[in-house]
Order: structure tokens, then C-alpha cells, then sequence
């Protein structure tokens, strides 16, 4: 298929980044998992701000017959964007869904082609569909209702050169949005010499972005110390920090340079800073004003040049103030629920550091070149706490991998549950099937129309409804009746 890349030069990020900032959005589809065509997750089919206008998705590239635009998914980033087409699969149909806005953050969705559609859990043949919400068409496809800046893209970054989907130098993996802000924020911040607070949740990926922010600076040749600052003694910290000649506090007690003293020329990451008392967390204002400390037990004032980042998992309120003012910079890691159309991949890349380490789940795991994941497994993930994701898939990949593909023997409350009237469609579509098929001859055009109302137009769902034999019954019938 031939393959359509735009591009532009790039500027560099503010330092407000990572903040999101006012830039208009318009709506956009995320593949989340395909069947058949699994290489293609992290694609956006992305909505013109249009309403009224219908768009239809599917294998269809041209104007369809009932004049809806066909979406074409790209690979969209804030500095390229590789247009690679409608989907191929051969059992996604031409015209799979229609959709259109009905609103900033709505779209009304419905099922044109072959298969069953589910919103919310919930089988259906139209609905309106919010901004991160999922669209599911059995068998072939997931999409989440996600949103994209309307001028990306605009800039080319520096060492952005990494494949779609995949990990950037850094390790961090991820291509939405709230991503692409983290990684202009931390191109700035290389160059800076200030010292750095990183706050998020936990299980986000905080040290990467540690790490990222030592490698590149102009310190990276140089040590990076890392201590979880919740480690340190309370009677002990200025040892600790700082170190202490020989024989000093007690007799035999060997000389240390401390962690200021060790990261001398480099940088200093003291994680879960927030888990130190406002006390303990004020021994370390005067290295940061002046870049002088003592060791214990020795009158000599000694000097470093040490950049210091700290991180914690609760709200930057809880540092002290005096020393967040000293950290000057602040970088918010967004949490996975800003960013949802991420987990699948970061999935796929922990599955591959699994695989690495256990040969035979390799050859269980990434047989095909990369790992398959089923639907359900995939809703679950964006449905669950992604914090959990680690844990999940050592579970999936120990025991219920089969035939190359994890799967997740539970989903959601969110996704399980559904409503009575959607069980009693399913109890009916069950028992129609069990019982003997009805004579076509036998139907009215009024029971026609009413199951394809029940069913939301879905034919799929109403020729089994009605006790026909195929589909193909049904549609002669829709023709004979003269049923649109």
C-alpha cells in the first residue's frame, strides 16, 4: 500500500509543556486491537471539526454510496503524520461503521457491515459514543473515543527517530498526547541546570523520566546517585548525605563520601522525597543554595556541583516549602488514565522484556513476529488500573497464554456488567437459535420491522431474533416488503 508521510521542522517545547496548554482538539478513534491486522494499534483515524458530515470506517478508501467520507488511519505524532489507509482485513467490511459529532466530546456510532457492535458492554446497532469511551466490533476491531491536537503535526524533535509504537531512547513508550507533552518537556529540561521535581502516581514510569533527564544533560558522562529518600535514617541523615571521616561517630567506623559527595559532577535522585520528614527535609537547603556541605566529624567546608531531582508520588504540597522552591522546575508524569490508548503498547513491551527472559514463552508469546493479545485482554487492560499491568501479564503469560495469545480470564465490572434488557436479548437470540427455524413465509412485514428495531437495525441480531435460517432470509425478505 502506498504510504503518505508529512512532515515539518520543529521548534523548541515552553517549559509550561507539560501542561497541556489551550491548542484546539478534535476527536479521534484509536485502534486499540485488531484481529488481523495487530501492527497497525496506536493508529488514529481522527474526525474533521464537521457536523453533520458522516464518515464512514472500513476497507473502503473512495466516497461511499450513501456519501459518507471514508477515515483513513494514520500514524500521527506532533511531527509527522503517516497516512497508511482504511483497514485490509478481508472480514472488516467495506463500510464497517458510520459515524459522526454530535457534540465536542460526543460522536453517534452505527454498525453498516457484517458482525455485532458493543458500547459500555452492551450489544448494539447505534449509540453515542463519549471521549474515552470503547467501541467494539466482535471479532475484528477495538477503538477508543480519544481526542488529538488539530495542528499536529507542526515540529520535528530532537531524537525522535525511534519506530511507531515502540520505545523512544529513553524507554519510555507511548504516543498520545499526554506522551508527546512529557517527552517535549524533558527535551527543555536536558538543557537546564535547575534542580527537578517529578510527581505522579505511582507506577507510571517516574525514574524513566529521571533517567531521561541525567542522560543528555551535560552531566550524563557523569553518576547518576539514585536513594528512595524514605530509606534514610533520621539519626543517620547527615552521614548519609553527606558522609563522615574515619573513626567518626564511633571508633572503626569507616570513611564515606556520602550521596552528595559520590553524585559530585552529576545527579542526585532521591525518590519519595514526600516520605521525608519537613525536618530532615531542610538539611539539605544550603548544598542546594551554595553547593557546600560538611562531612561529619571534619571542619572543612567542601564544595559540589550536583544537580538534585527528586520525586514522590503524592501532591508537591507535601514537600517542604522552602525546599520546592529550590526545586524549580516541576514535571507532572501523566497517569494512565490520560492516556489509555498507551497501555496496549506498553503492553506489547513488557510482553517482549518477558519473552526475553523465558525462551519458551517466547516461542509461545511472539510466535508471528510480536505478541498477540485477545480482545478481552485488551479490555480489561483499559478498563483496569494499568498501574497493574506488570502483574497482569505475569499471570496471562504464566497461565492462560494458549496458542500464542494472552488472554485475561475476567474484564471489568464496567464491561461485565450489562443490562437486563441486554440479557434478555441474548437469552432470546440463544433460545431462537435452539428452536427450530420459522418459515419465512409465515412473517409479516410488521415483525420485521419490529426486530430490526429491537435490535437497533442490526440485521446480524435480527434475523436470529426473527428464527431464520441466514441472514440472507432475512435481507429477500427486507426486499420483498420493501423494507430500506
Amino acid at each position: 500500500m502506498a504510504v503518505m508521510t508529512i512532515e515539518t521542522t520543529l521548534t523548541e517545547a515552553p517549559p509550561e509543556a507539560d501542561e497541556g496548554g489551550g491548542a484546539r482538539q478534535s476527536i479521534a478513534l484509536v485502534l486499540l486491537w485488531s484481529q488481523e491486522e495487530p501492527q497497525r494499534v496506536g493508529e488514529v483515524l481522527s474526525l474533521p471539526l464537521a457536523r453533520g458530515v458522516v464518515f464512514s470506517i472500513g476497507r473502503a478508501a473512495g466516497l461511499a454510496e450513501d456519501g459518507s467520507l471514508p477515515l483513513l488511519f494514520r500514524r500521527l505524532r506532533p511531527i509527522s503524520a503517516e497516512i497508511t489507509g482504511p483497514f485490509t482485513a478481508p472480514h472488516v467490511s467495506r463500510q464497517q461503521l458510520r459515524v459522526a459529532m454530535v457534540g465536542e466530546d460526543r460522536i453517534e456510532v452505527e454498525l453498516t457491515g457484517r458482525g455485532v457492535m458493543r458500547v459500555r458492554g452492551e450489544e448494539t446497532g447505534r449509540a453515542t459514543v463519549a471521549v474515552g469511551e470503547l467501541i467494539e466490533v466482535v471479532g475484528r476491531f477495538v477503538l477508543l473515543v480519544s481526542r488529538r491536537p488539530l495542528e499536529w503535526p507542526q515540529a520535528r524533535a530532537e531524537g525522535a527517530s525511534f519506530a511507531f509504537g515502540e520505545a523512544d531512547p529513553d524507554g519510555i513508550v507511548g504516543e498520545s498526547p499526554a506522551i508527546w507533552r512529557l517527552r517535549a518537556r524533558l527535551a527543555f529540561l536536558r538543557r537546564r541546570e535547575e534542580h527537578v521535581l517529578v510527581y505522579g502516581p505511582s507506577g507510571v514510569g517516574k525514574e524513566l523520566v529521571v533517567r531521561a533527564l541525567h542522560r543528555g544533560s551535560r552531566r550524563e558522562d557523569q553518576p547518576l546517585i539514585a536513594r528512595d529518600a524514605a530509606t534514610l535514617p533520621e539519626g543517620l541523615i547527615d552521614a548519609e548525605l553527606f558522609g563522615n571521616v574515619a573513626n567518626y561517630p564511633s571508633v572503626g567506623a569507616p570513611e564515606r563520601r556520602g550521596l552528595v559527595g559520590e553524585a559530585d559532577g552529576g545527579t542526585l535522585f532521591l525518590d519519595e522525597i514526600g516520605e521525608l520528614s519537613h525536618g530532615l527535609q531542610a538539611h539539605l537547603l544550603r548544598v542546594l543554595d551554595q553547593g557546600e556541605y560538611q562531612r561529619l566529624g571534619e571542619g572543612l567546608t567542601r564544595r559540589t556541583d550536583v544537580r538534585l531531582i527528586c520525586a514522590t508520588n503524592r501532591d508537591p504540597s507535601v514537600v517542604k516549602h522552602d525546599l520546592l522552591a529550590r526545586l524549580i522546575h516541576k514535571v507532572a508524569v501523566p497517569g494512565f488514565e490520560a492516556r489509555v490508548e498507551d497501555v496496549v503498547l506498553l503492553a506489547r513491551h513488557l510482553a517482549r522484556g518477558f519473552a526475553a527472559e523465558d525462551p519458551a514463552l517466547a516461542r509461545r508469546l511472539l510466535a508471528g513476529g510480536g505478541p498477540r493479545l485477545s480482545a478481552r485482554f485488551v479490555l480489561a487492560l483499559a478498563c483496569h488500573d494499568p498501574r497493574r499491568i506488570r502483574a497482569s501479564w505475569r499471570r496471562c503469560c504464566g497461565v492462560r497464554s494458549r496458542r500464542g495469545r494472552a488472554r485475561r480470564r475476567r474484564c471489568s465490572t464496567r464491561l461485565r456488567a450489562s443490562s437486563r434488557a441486554s440479557r434478555r436479548r441474548g437469552r432470546r437470540r440463544r433460545r431462537s437459535r435452539r428452536r427450530q427455524a420459522v418459515d419465512p413465509k409465515e412473517l409479516t412485514r410488521a415483525e420485521i420491522v419490529a426486530a430490526l428495531e429491537r435490535s437497533g437495525g442490526v440485521r446480524e441480531l435480527a434475523w436470529r431474533d426473527l428464527g431464520l435460517r441466514s441472514r440472507d432470509q432475512l435481507k429477500r425478505l427486507m426486499k420483498k416488503f420493501g423494507i430500506g
